[in-house]
């Protein structure tokens, strides 16, 4: 027995960074979660489906962009900064050619935003919170949340972006009174993330000593280059994801993205809890991979999300009740269906974190994405053809993520990478 305790005091004292890292990253994503689900049965009453669905909507074409200014950077830039934590110069490079590349998407994005507000109706007749949602953009150019995760800070990212969310609860609860206030809902939420990202950039100047700077095109291109598979895996799955959202809405109407984004929340607590792991052990493990270690990594994740299943089965009835009261009671069988996402998450986020990247087979990570891209529409026009119900997006979303782990399977064994 106390041979027993030795060893695992010596493990948590061996991976005292991977715990922490993984504490604040869990941390941060919790109190994320609980906030939203905390404001919610307020929001929900206050403005009412109709108006609450409008948000999560624009909230959903942001994503979009947000997701194109991202371009898939972040993985293999946590990669280049694990392999230069004591050169700050270096950091420096990296830092503001991540930032340059996505200045340069954030134009084009600004630019595609503009044609598409002006000439889509329904962009145009409710222009104020689309244009709100959409200044969240700027948080992905200014906060490199990937470079705190790579030097195993992420309770700066925590510290930070918390102190916000908490700032704004007094203007949500003193300023939102009725349903046409849910442009100052997304003008309060825009404004905690853009202040965030002006801050993390202080920090960085500050504490880190680095500053942002424009870099040549030339040194752009193997940012890109490395990035290509990423930006594939990341936009494609964006559109699968935020396309449930869309496609609710344009076919079925904002009351229905409301029970959506409700079952969506219930979902997202577990999922952020658990998908947290693959991210606070990717840079202690990308140092030396051992295929015993991740075999056992994903059996026990794949229990985990089989749990999280259960649980969602069990309590997910009271917990909507709690929420959104009878009102939101369609969202329960919503909620069972996505739970099987938090599986998907975290067995292809295994994959593609301990087997993939460390054999630089980035663009499996990209055909995967596809498979998944392609069998959510298959699945989602087959299913609407012949079901006029939301029950079929999601279905849809949830049968092509366990497409995603099948194909995975099927390129691990046929290329004998475990």
């Amino acid at each position: 027995m106390r041979k027993r305790y030795k060893k695992i005091k010596k493990s948590i004292s061996n991976n005292t960074k991977v715990i922490e890292n993984y504490f604040f990253m869990t941390a941060l994503q919790i109190i994320n979660a609980l906030f939203g689900i905390l404001i919610y049965p307020y929001l929900i009453r206050v403005l009412g489906a109709g108006s609450y669905g409008l948000y999560v909507f624009a909230f959903s074409v942001t994503s979009y962009f947000v997701s194109f200014i991202s371009f898939g950077f972040n993985l293999p830039a946590v990669k280049l900064i694990v392999q230069n934590l004591d050169n700050t110069q270096k950091k420096n490079e990296i830092l503001s050619g991540i930032f340059t590349a996505k200045s340069l998407l954030a134009v084009l994005s600004f630019i595609v935003f503009l044609v598409l507000l002006f000439t889509v109706p329904f962009l145009q007749s409710h222009k104020l919170v689309f244009a709100i949602c959409f200044s969240q953009i700027l948080a992905e150019v200014l906060f490199p949340v990937w470079y705190f995760q790579a030097i195993q800070k992420m309770r700066v990212v925590t510290l930070i972006q918390l102190g916000f969310r908490f700032l704004s609860l007094p203007f949500i609860f003193l300023c939102i009174k009725k349903p046409e206030d849910y442009w100052i809902y997304a003008l309060i939420a825009s404004l905690s993330v853009l202040l965030g990202g002006i801050s993390s950039v202080v920090y960085l100047n500050r504490i880190e000593n680095i500053r942002y700077h424009f870099v040549s095109f030339k040194s752009l291109k193997s940012y890109f280059k490395d990035a290509m598979p990423f930006f594939w895996m990341n936009s494609t799955s964006t559109i699968k994801q935020e396309s449930v959202t869309i496609i609710i809405g344009s076919f079925f109407g904002m009351r229905d993205v409301a029970l959506f984004d409700l079952a969506n929340k219930i979902i997202l607590l577990p999922r952020m809890l658990t998908t947290s792991i693959n991210g606070a052990l990717f840079p202690k493990l990308i140092e030396n991979i051992q295929k015993a270690v991740v075999k056992k990594i994903i059996l026990y994740e794949t229990l985990l999300g089989l749990g999280v299943m259960a649980g969602v089965v069990i309590f997910g009835r009271w917990i909507i009740l709690i929420l959104g009261g009878t009102a939101m009671l369609d969202s329960y069988p919503l909620a069972i269906i996505l739970s099987a996402t938090v599986l998907v998450w975290l067995v292809v986020g295994c994959y593609i974190s301990f087997i993939f990247v460390p054999n630089d087979r980035y663009y499996f990570v990209t055909w995967n994405q596809f498979v998944a891209f392609g069998s959510f529409f298959l699945f989602c026009i087959a299913g609407l053809l012949l079901f006029h119900s939301i029950l079929i997006v999601v279905v849809a979303l949830s049968l092509s993520g366990l497409s995603e782990i099948a194909y995975c399977n099927y390129l691990i064994k046929k290329h004998n990478l475990q």
